[in-house]
């Protein structure tokens, strides 16, 4: 029997427990036999209130030490407030025998990385936690778009979702392919979602109020299909071509051709839920007479190409 120890704290994200927990349950009650002993520890085997419930525990640290498996859910987005309280837990990660499997689901990578387990290791994250991952611990290899990563005996995922599609990983590690995907139709989940940067969003958040550049870019909506006139939008703005690319990039931290060809291919991701309108037509709709151009553009920006995308989509429910 693989023994899963899944950790609780404070800051510990309920429905990323609640979804581990029930995957590894689920694939013990579709397999026909306890194959998981899953289990459940603090730091000090107490109770812990993670403010939606006070969840009990099955031990402390000593339960995980036996473990074959230990999974830490995920901890929220305030990474820094997680590390401070949790900073006995770290020593303690660094100690484990690289014959035990460590995973983390989302945010939880922190504490690896801060443990010194991840140095030199592929792993991942959140997207949006992934600048902060790599500044702060540059020594580990971040692969920001995987929804998840396997490196030895340490696994990581990316948001949300994909610690189940982690949890369906270790499930097959254990139980077998047959296993992870009867446990992925019980729930109604793609085992097969592409990468994370599917999810990402293509615009970045606007980073200042500039007066000019805010109704720019509300203009450039309206006219994404029209050729990019530099002269024209910076007269639109009010101020030469080489004040428009500084307080643009300041803005957005794109130049206004980069930015356009995302605000192409995120409104071609909406086009493309029409069945009906053929690939020239997207690309044409949004911008693009030809469609290997587009197809390019759409495939380097999304991880894969209109058709694979519109077939996803299609195969959702």
């Amino acid at each position: 029997m693989i023994r899963v120890a899944l950790f609780v704290c404070p800051q510990t994200v309920c429905s990323s427990l609640a979804m581990a927990d029930d995957a590894f349950r689920l694939a013990n009650q579709l397999a026909g036999e306890p194959l998981f002993l899953v289990q459940r520890f603090s730091r000090d085997g107490q109770p812990v209130d993670i403010g939606m419930a006070e969840v009990r525990v099955d031990g402390g640290l000593e339960l995980a030490e036996a473990a074959n498996l230990i999974v830490l859910s995920a901890t929220g987005a305030a990474v820094e407030r997680t590390l401070a309280a949790n900073r006995e837990l770290l020593p303690w990660l660094a100690a484990r025998p690289d014959t035990q499997q460590l995973a983390s689901l989302c945010s939880s990578a922190f504490l690896l990385a801060a443990s010194g387990r991840l140095d030199g290791r592929r792993a991942t994250t959140h997207w949006a936690l992934a600048p902060a991952l790599r500044k702060g611990y540059p020594q580990v290899r971040l692969d920001a778009e995987a929804l998840l990563t396997e490196d030895g005996n340490l696994f990581c995922s990316g948001g949300a979702q994909a610690g189940l599609d982690l949890c369906l990983h270790l499930i097959a590690w254990h139980g077998g392919d047959w296993l992870a995907r009867r446990v992925a139709g019980a729930l109604v989940f793609d085992l097969d979602r592409g990468r994370q940067s599917r999810f990402a969003p293509l615009l970045p958040a606007i980073g200042s109020e500039d007066p000019q550049i805010g109704p720019l870019l509300l203009w450039l909506e309206r006219h994404l299909a029209e050729p990019l006139d530099l002269e024209a939008l910076a007269a639109r703005a009010h101020c030469s071509s080489r004040t428009l690319l500084r307080r643009f990039k300041a803005a957005t931290g794109l130049t206004p051709n980069a930015y356009l060809q995302r605000l192409r291919i995120s409104a071609a991701q909406t086009a493309l839920r029409h069945p009906t309108r053929s690939l020239e037509q997207v690309a044409a709709q949004v911008g693009y007479a030809d469609r290997a151009t587009f197809a390019k553009l759409f495939k380097q920006l999304c991880g894969e190409t209109p058709g694979a995308f519109r077939r996803k989509l299609r195969a959702t429910p």
